[in-house]
């Protein structure tokens, strides 16, 4: 079974649906098995209008068997189908909002960079295209629907780094104070991996409806402390981001921890469910899943330049990458790095200063150069390699292990401020472009 199918379609922000819908989109699924799957086609439905496109009963569906498998392979008992239409629904209208959105404002994925990902996807999975493509059958997509299926994630992904980066501000006290607190040095020595579930509470709601979710919390409390899976009562229950990967935040350090339950988070033990939390958007729980030291008190480091040339309107890419290899054959026979980076790099930053790039761990270079960069002896050049930039060549210099100074300290500090912040916002975010947004339920009864 391919990798890529237990983290498919990680989009973030849902509300669950009127629990009446629920029926409704039971029939529509009924109406798409047994001997009506010949007429799928013909039968295919608009489920919901939104804004200036619509959902279709064959997304939903497709999505809801997608869902389904991943719970099965995880070997989790699945909750209601309802359930999973439900969300489903609502995280498929929230996609097309931010898919519109992005086609407004001019976002694309051009056919090259999708190529490489999917690519990635295929040596994550250790094939070959081909193979890849062969599995892609057997797991009954074709290759093309995948190939659109993450351009889609792809659009949406880089929408969200666009609108909610310039809602980002880090001032210099933000580092002070982070630099100062228990959690940075907490960040330094441990990791955690959290469980978190959202019952959403609507602005606005009135007493009972609030008094109501506190209630279904604290019962949810209980049972995960009696030993409730916590996967599966996400799942069935959360209105969280992650509900359907099962609630799992994923590996994070104290200080990347979102601020609304970092407290309790700390203060928990490996299985410990904490009380419920109240914030404005409705009642977080929370179960630390795992901890594991991290300890990074030093960090590698390796001094490298490069030339980049990247391929444009007059230039192909093939020409491009022709370009790199003789300017590595010339490397090699003793040319001037300094004269050749000055002559043909189109790295702004670095090509006046011999192609320097100073000293890094390589966290800030996309994955292709920290792969050639890592994989080059010291003293040597890399062979051309091409990244989302262009094509590169580059020469390791010198390597080192440094302890981590102040200014790493603060650039670490700044990542997890924004890291932090982006979560937040990009939940924000999501809302609003939600609530500002037309949406009509077509269902038949709806």
């Amino acid at each position: 079974m391919l990798k890529f199918l237990s983290d498919f379609h990680p989009m973030a922000g849902k509300r669950p649906l009127a629990h009446t819908w629920g029926a409704v989109l039971l029939a529509v699924a009924a109406s798409f098995s047994g001997s009506a799957g010949a007429q799928y086609q013909e039968l295919d439905t608009i489920v919901a209008i939104v804004d200036e496109d619509v959902v279709l009963a064959s997304e939903l569906l497709s999505r809801l068997q997608t869902v389904q498998d991943q719970i099965a392979r995880q070997g989790m008992e699945a909750p209601p189908r309802d359930v999973l239409l439900n969300q489903l629904m609502e995280r498929l209208i929230l996609e097309n909002i931010q898919v519109q959105q992005a086609m407004r404002r001019g976002v694309q994925i051009d056919d090259e960079t999708l190529t490489r990902a999917v690519l990635g996807f295929a040596e994550q999975n250790e094939m070959s295209m081909e193979e890849f493509r062969q599995a892609l059958i057997e797991d009954g997509m074709s290759y093309r629907e995948f190939r659109e299926d993450i351009r889609r994630e792809m659009l949406i992904q880089r929408l969200q780094r666009n609108m909610v980066n310039r809602r980002i501000t880090i001032s210099q006290q933000d580092v002070e104070d982070l630099l100062d607190s228990p959690y940075y040095q907490q960040l330094l020595s441990d990791e955690y991996r959290v469980g978190h579930i959202l019952l959403e509470v609507e602005d606005g709601a009135g007493e009972a409806t609030v008094t109501a979710a506190a209630e279904e919390a604290r019962n949810i409390v209980v049972d995960l402390r009696r030993g409730a899976d916590f996967k599966e009562t996400a799942i069935a229950r959360s209105a969280g981001a992650r509900a359907l990967e099962g609630g799992d935040l994923g590996w994070r350090r104290a200080g990347e921890l979102p601020t609304l339950f970092s407290e309790q988070v700390l203060a928990l033990a490996v299985g410990d469910t904490a009380e419920p939390i109240r914030s404005p958007s409705g009642f977080h729980i929370v179960q630390l899943l795992e901890r594991r030291g991290a300890g990074v008190q030093t960090a590698d480091q390796t001094l490298a330049r490069h030339i980049l040339v990247q391929p444009s309107a007059i230039r192909p890419p093939a020409e491009a990458e022709a370009l790199v290899r003789d300017i590595r054959e010339q490397l090699v026979g003793g040319a001037d790095f300094c004269g050749l980076a000055a002559e043909h790099s189109e790295d702004p930053g670095s090509a006046l200063n011999c192609g320097d790039l100073g000293w890094s761990t390589g966290e800030q270079f996309v994955e292709a150069f920290v792969a050639a960069m890592n994989a080059t002896p010291t003293g040597e050049f890399s062979e051309a390699f091409e990244s989302d930039y262009g094509w590169h060549v580059l020469e390791v210099l010198d390597r080192r292990t440094q302890d981590m100074g102040e200014e790493a300290r603060r650039n670490m500090a700044i990542q997890i401020l924004h890291q932090r912040r982006f979560e937040e916002e990009l939940q924000k975010w999501l809302k609003e472009i939600r609530d500002e947004a037309f949406v009509e339920i077509r269902l038949p009864g709806a």
